[in-house]
């Protein structure tokens, strides 16, 4: 596997309209943020864990960071993951700068793709990304993608995001590579943040649809459950 990780700081590309992609130095401190687990990881572990079980299947975390999602899953499903900076390197993790390289594990093909919290970060890769994910993604498997809700009425936009759309640009590109089966909100919430009262968590764990008028307002992201295209 090439592992091109290596590099520090922010590198600036496109001339005038620069966009900057953070490298190993940043992601090194900004994992660790994620090394417990956190609302909408563990609304993605119920997720995947409902998708066949008790059957076995092989899953990539795209952008795994600490790779905390392993702790959460069910036995029955063999975790892999890659990102730029992994804090604890350990089996089934690869650390590689798929900005740098095409996303992907020793050539395998997997039953489920997660990227949570990826694409804000992804810039004019967006489609190619889309589509080298598209290709390790086995035939009849599901491919799970976060985006943050950018139309929210309390809209905050995280400085090393530099990839910031409406949601239903985003959503064009996603079903250039896929189908989308379902998608709805990862939680609702007044502020720009995920739930953190116990009762608001709770009601937001098993809400896995979209609320008229409100959720345009209030959702603060979107999961989108995707098959492979024919």
């Amino acid at each position: 596997m090439n592992n091109s990780a290596e590099g520090n700081g922010v590198v600036s590309t496109g001339g005038a309209g620069k966009v900057r992609y953070l490298k190993k130095d940043f992601w090194s401190e900004e994992n660790l943020r994620y090394s417990k687990p956190h609302f909408r990881m563990e609304k993605a572990a119920r997720i995947i864990n409902q998708l066949a079980p008790g059957q076995p299947r092989t899953l990539l975390d795209v952008g795994c960071g600490p790779a905390t999602l392993r702790h959460l899953l069910n036995p029955n499903v063999d975790y892999h993951g890659i990102d730029i900076s992994i804090p604890d390197p350990g089996p089934n993790l690869a650390e590689v700068d798929f900005l740098s390289g095409p996303i992907g594990y020793d050539g395998r093909r997997f039953d489920t793709v997660v990227a949570q919290g990826v694409f804000e970060y992804m810039g004019e890769f967006q489609r190619q990304k889309f589509a080298e994910i598209a290709e390790v993604l086995d035939r009849d498997g599901t491919f799970i993608v976060s985006y943050v809700n950018f139309g929210h009425r309390d809209r905050e936009v995280y400085w090393p995001y530099n990839n910031v759309q409406p949601l239903k640009d985003f959503q064009r590109d996603v079903r250039r590579y896929f189908t989308i089966q379902r998608s709805f909100p990862t939680s609702h919430n007044w502020r720009h943040s995920e739930p953190n009262r116990r009762v608001l968590k709770a009601a937001n764990m098993r809400l896995n649809a979209n609320v008229p008028v409100l959720s345009p307002m209030l959702a603060v992201e979107y999961f989108f459950i995707c098959s492979a295209r024919a």
